[in-house]
């Protein structure tokens, strides 16, 4: 049932709830995709469209997901349903079922991300004690990664050391989400964040500081800062470039939707949500970038680290890296600390971008059901172990990468078309621009306004189309399938995320059918 008029959580500090958000959009993807997506597309090249889609879509974006949840949250509402109907004025019903995408996607993500982010705490372990070093060559890390991921032919680990790891994650986040808002997820970014940051900033020191083995951690950033004008013609290195600033400021999710139902109507959102968005850009361009791309160049060239990239979305970031730091100098045990500082990091990353991705769905268990808090966290973390284990057993199959492109990938600029033509036209541009500027310590550049209006969703728009043609139709055929042993699990995964949308859309209309009868 609808929350609105009951006493909802908020956020301590400002300080808190901008790490938080920070946390939120810092995971994964700017120190594991960023990377592989910048090699994979020309380096500096890459960093153009990158840029200009930082201004065109990703701030704009940014800007209208923390205007809604705060208006969504001063009327009661933590989830997208709820804000969807708000921003028809309650007289379109079929919003708040296109909003359920803004609930079953992060808990899609959530799922699949929390297992991927157990493997940064394996990870981290096996730094410390040493594990894999003496696996000195890109094969045998990535064979070791392999024996790690695939529990049931594990060579380097008995299977079970997976999925205690898994368990260990999962039990943390649901020990954090069933704390709350300032006591849980806020303390977190807290502690989390400063220690993502000194990590980092100790591990781009010894980089940057590398001797040259195969090349120079100045032609490393030389490769991620120096542009091939040539290549800018080339449509896909600007479609990668639109889709990775989506995974990195975690637009079109819902998890900035929930966070920002947390602020009260005269907080800001419009300097806020820019800084959470600059500390994200800094952490995976500045961080990120100037971290994997440079240490892997020094140990492979550019070539080499280019060719490790189009392996797959983990050989940079994990099994490159796994290389690299048994190739420091000193004793082994300085390598191990490094390691242990980039496994450890990401880990945090990761944990800190769980809580955001779970938020939505506690949120809406909250205000449909009527659970509390804490129920509401156990439900979605007994949730995210019961499917997690699905990507455990099946990880080989495909099953991650299948969750991944449609709820991570596709379904997000489904989501934010959807979100954008809401925003702009059916509960209007002006009316949304005023919202955004309520309690504003910072005035929107007024050039904004046509471009929220216009230039983003006709971006939006011709991303989703292209995406449309050249991927999601050959994916729902399952053309890039080579084992036909693994369709029946592809399938498998497909219907248990229409089992999420469909029990969701279920949700909802009992409690419209109920407030409707009750009124």
């Amino acid at each position: 049932m609808s929350v609105e008029g009951h006493a909802r959580e908020q956020w301590g500090t400002r300080i808190g709830l901008v790490l938080a958000m920070a946390g939120n959009a810092v995971g994964l993807g700017n120190f594991l995709r960023f990377p592989v997506q910048a090699a994979q597309n020309g380096g500096g090249t890459f960093m153009i469209p990158y840029f200009i889609s930082f201004l065109l879509l990703g701030i704009p974006m940014m800007w209208i997901e923390w205007g809604i949840g705060r208006y969504g949250g001063t009327h009661g509402h933590g989830s997208v349903p709820g804000m969807f109907d708000l921003l028809t004025d309650r007289k379109k019903p079929w919003a708040k079922y296109l909003g359920i995408l803004g609930v079953v996607m992060p808990l899609v993500v959530f799922i699949y991300y929390t297992y991927v982010v157990s493997w940064m705490m394996g990870f981290s372990f096996f730094s410390l004690t040493g594990d894999f070093f003496g696996l000195d060559n890109v094969d045998d890390m990535r064979d070791y990664l392999y024996s790690y991921q695939n529990i049931f032919e594990s060579s380097s680990h008995g299977g079970w050391v997976a999925l205690l790891f898994f368990l260990i994650t999962i039990s943390f986040l649901g020990w954090v989400l069933s704390r709350g808002i300032s006591a849980g997820i806020e303390k977190l970014a807290l502690i989390g964040m400063p220690i993502l940051f000194l990590f980092a900033f100790l591990l781009l020191a010894r980089v940057l500081t590398l001797p040259p083995v195969e090349a120079s951690p100045a032609e490393g950033l030389n490769f991620i800062w120096n542009p091939d004008w040539k290549s800018l013609g080339n449509a896909k290195v600007w479609l990668a470039a639109a889709g990775q600033m989506f995974f990195t400021l975690s637009v079109g999710m819902g998890s900035i939707q929930t966070y920002a139902s947390y602020l009260r109507k005269k907080d800001d959102v419009a300097l806020t949500g820019l800084s959470t968005a600059s500390t994200n850009e800094f952490a995976e361009v500045v961080l990120g970038g100037t971290i994997a791309i440079p240490a892997a160049v020094v140990f492979f060239g550019v070539a080499g680290a280019t060719a490790i990239a189009n392996r797959g979305s983990y050989d940079l970031g994990i099994v490159a890296m796994g290389v690299v730091f048994q190739g420091l100098p000193g004793p082994q045990i300085l390598g191990q600390l490094a390691a242990f500082l980039w496994f450890f990091l990401l880990f945090i990353a990761g944990v800190t971008s769980c809580v955001a991705l779970a938020s939505p769905t506690i949120a809406f268990l909250q205000e449909e059901i009527g659970l509390t808090r804490r129920n509401a966290a156990r439900s979605v973390a007994g949730l995210g172990l019961l499917l997690g284990l699905f990507h455990v057993v099946f990880y080989q199959k495909g099953v991650l990468d299948e969750w991944d492109y449609w709820a991570g990938t596709f379904g997000l600029v489904v989501f934010a078309t959807i979100e954008i033509i809401l925003f702009s036209f059916v509960f209007g541009i002006d009316r949304g621009w005023e919202e955004l500027h309520e309690g504003a310590d910072i005035k929107i550049p007024r050039i904004y306004k046509p471009i929220m209006k216009w230039v983003t969703p006709l971006f939006l728009i011709t991303l989703l189309t292209w995406w449309t043609v050249t991927e999601a139709i050959p994916n729902v055929l399952m053309q890039g399938v080579t084992e036909a042993g693994d369709i029946p699990y592809l399938w498998l995964a497909r219907i248990l995320m229409i089992a999420l949308v469909v029990v969701g859309a279920i949700l909802i209309r009992r409690s419209w059918v109920h407030k409707t009868t009750n009124s």
